[in-house]
């Protein structure tokens, strides 16, 4: 579905009489923007968001620097349970915002880039398979800018990037275990794999919906 611009935006006017002018068939179509969540900063779930955040760092030095993958699939576990625990705490406690809206998938973007550069030097994943999920990302951000351009905000989070991200940041701790010898890393190996052949193929597959409605969007806009 075709979210119409910000009321303040520039293609708002131009997309709304498109929408007449193509009948009442076709108004379904276009539908207004939820209301502005509130400007709130200081938060609990902003708080776990910035713990996520700061886990980053410390994630990728135990990945590169002392190999210290037990502590490293921790750190990833800690960041799930904090991933989950924000949203639910910002519906129980009515502490949504604008804030915590954007860090959530920046904190998710930047675990996956974390994650790929370690696995890529560790040479537990080929190159090809990092660029391609990173690349689909810088091409999103591309279309984001030109949504800017015509007054759109960013289009909603598809569940199809949800599930990808799920499956990805599940791959990652358990190609890290499929490394090693034993019972468990034999059972963690072939899970692993196919964690990450769905993830990857949802990721980019979702990349692809979302080029799909931001193009929808800068063509109602041209109109």
């Amino acid at each position: 579905m075709i979210r119409a611009p910000d009321a303040t935006g520039p293609g708002a006017t131009r997309v709304l009489a498109a929408a007449c002018r193509r009948g009442p068939t076709r108004l379904w179509r276009v539908t207004v923007s939820a209301a502005p969540q509130p400007e709130r900063v200081v938060t609990i779930p902003n708080a776990l968001s910035v713990l996520r955040l700061f886990g980053v760092p410390l994630f990728l030095w135990l990945l590169l620097g002392p190999h210290r993958d037990g502590w490293a699939i921790a750190v990833i576990g800690v960041s799930g349970f904090t991933d989950w625990a924000d949203g639910v705490l910002a519906r129980k406690l009515n502490q949504m915002s604008k804030l915590g809206a954007q860090l959530d998938p920046v904190a998710d973007r930047l675990y996956i880039l974390a994650t790929l550069v370690g696995l890529v030097l560790r040479h537990v994943i080929p190159l090809w398979l990092a660029v391609l999920i990173v690349g689909r990302d810088v091409v999103l951000t591309g279309s984001l800018v030109v949504l800017r351009r015509y007054g759109y905000a960013p289009p909603a989070v598809h569940y199809l990037g949800k599930a990808a991200t799920f499956c990805l940041l599940y791959a990652f701790p358990l190609l890290l275990i499929g490394r090693y010898h034993g019972p468990v890393a034999d059972v963690a190996r072939p899970m692993a794999w196919a964690f990450t052949i769905w993830g990857t193929s949802l990721y980019v597959w979702a990349g692809l919906v979302y080029l799909r409605q931001a193009a929808g969007l800068v063509r109602a806009a041209t109109r």
